[in-house]
């Protein structure tokens, strides 16, 4: 996988995955929520339900207690009247009293014509219930509740039902009424249907913003990384540019010291070595003075071979450390330019790492070909210390000063030293004047050795 897609996907799969986690949280709360508000509401139905059921009974019982607390336990008159009173306290198309004695005989049921006088207490519903039996012993213990399956006479199907049964014990009868319960779950089923339908059309909801906000981020990451791969691009072209801007300067610089120096030089001893022979094959006087003329010249190239060679990679920064090298540097410039040199350094030797003793070398290196080529000035000091830890390196002059301009040569030269700090962590500082130029580098205390490497190095 590539890096800007690693990226892609740091940026994309974790917002993916929020919305997917909230879009399950809101479902899961906006659910539970509502089963919760169901299940309470057929709670309270069902309550609701039973209630009703005590209040009939009470009605019923109320309609018969006149009657019933006068009779004797065998007055078949009282029992006739209650009968008939009882048949006909029905209310709606499934609300209806009936009644059982303890043995299970039927004795009133205005819906079902044909089970008077017949024997129940055995019947059981499709779930095993002993419908009857248990009804019974509800009324023996004094009344009670008790759900269980029976035929709803209105729609002729089998429903939830549940009654209430009471004890005429003086006749032993128990007089019971009930209310079916599958309006309360069509209601029930209902509100979970509507359930669905509002946890779906959140659902959707959520998709349709969550949606454009992955491709809004992705669009805009897009957008971005095109930019990014621009910049980086201008940039790149633009190092790469500046690379061979400065090789070119530095060939450039090479060849003219090898074509003003060493070229000279070396046509200088051809002519000493030529005119030498010549006398030697004439027999004439003067070829050792010519010859020594041609042995000093040599001798001056070798000079500025050396030369050229300390100004690629001097030695001394090797061998010596950055202070020695530093030293030889002034020395050198102060000798080709005839521009004084002053040298306060610290001896760091080994304590630095190579590539911040050669990233400081080349800063004055490049300082002091800036000063000997635009600042015409007479006087420089160069100044290595560590303050706080850090190192730090100060050039001043007392020349002319520039005018900050990124466009030219000079401008080059102060972005790679600039740059060449910056590699380590540190800065570099230009303060320019009409009394002369200051540069200022500094780097961390991340540049020096530890001592475990310190050690390993001596």
């Amino acid at each position: 996988m590539q890096f800007r897609h690693q990226i892609l996907a740091l940026a994309i799969v974790p917002l993916i995955l929020a919305i997917v986690a909230i879009t399950w949280l809101v479902t899961w709360q906006s659910a539970s929520l509502a089963r919760a508000s169901i299940d309470t509401f057929e709670r309270n139905m069902v309550q609701a339900k039973q209630g009703e059921l005590l209040n009939l009974t009470n009605m019923a019982l109320s309609a018969i207690d006149g009657i019933y607390r006068d009779a004797s336990a065998d007055d078949e008159v009282a029992k006739q009247q209650v009968k008939a009173i009882l048949n006909a306290l029905d209310y709606g198309e499934d609300g209806y009293f009936f009644v059982y004695d303890y043995d299970g005989v039927n004795i009133v049921h205005p819906r079902q014509t044909y089970r008077p006088g017949q024997n129940w207490l055995n019947l059981t519903d499709p779930n095993g219930d002993r419908v009857i039996y248990n009804l019974i012993e509800k009324a023996k213990e004094g009344g009670g509740l008790h759900a269980y399956l029976w035929e709803k006479p209105s729609a002729g199907t089998i429903a939830e039902k549940v009654s209430f049964a009471v004890g005429l014990d003086k006749w032993e009868w128990m007089l019971g009424t009930g209310v079916y319960l599958d309006d309360v779950f069509a209601q029930t089923a209902a509100a979970h249907e509507d359930l669905r339908n509002t946890i779906n059309s959140t659902f959707f909801t959520i998709v349709l913003i969550a949606v454009p906000a992955v491709l809004l981020v992705f669009g805009s990451w897009m957008l971005l990384n095109l930019h990014e791969r621009r910049l980086a691009d201008s940039k790149l072209k633009e190092l790469t540019q500046r690379v061979i801007d400065t090789q070119e300067e530095e060939r450039t610089r090479i060849a003219r010291e090898l074509h003003d120096g060493i070229s000279q030089i070396l046509i200088g001893v051809r002519y000493a070595i030529d005119l030498a022979r010549r006398k030697v094959e004439n027999g004439t006087e003067g070829a050792p003075e010519a010859i020594g003329k041609g042995a000093d010249a040599l001798n001056g190239a070798i000079k500025e071979v050396r030369r050229l060679s300390h100004d690629l990679r001097p030695g001394a920064l090797d061998d010596l450390g950055l202070s020695a090298a530093l030293e030889a540097l002034t020395h050198n410039f102060a000798e080709r330019t005839g521009i004084m040199v002053t040298l306060e350094a610290v001896a760091f030797k080994n304590m630095l790492l190579p590539e911040a003793r050669t990233a400081l070398y080349r800063v004055a290196q490049e300082a002091l070909n800036n000063i000997e080529r635009h600042a015409n000035a007479s006087a420089v000091t160069l100044a290595l210390s560590s303050p706080h830890g850090r190192v730090q390196m100060v050039i001043a002059d007392n020349g002319k000063g520039f005018a900050r301009d990124t466009g030219t040569k000079r401008g080059l030269g102060l972005r790679n030293m600039a740059e060449r700090m910056a590699h380590f962590g540190g800065t570099m500082m230009v303060e320019p004047s009409p009394n002369g130029t200051t540069l200022r580098a500094v780097l961390p205390k991340s540049v020096f050795i530890r001592q475990s490497e310190l050690a390993e190095v001596a």
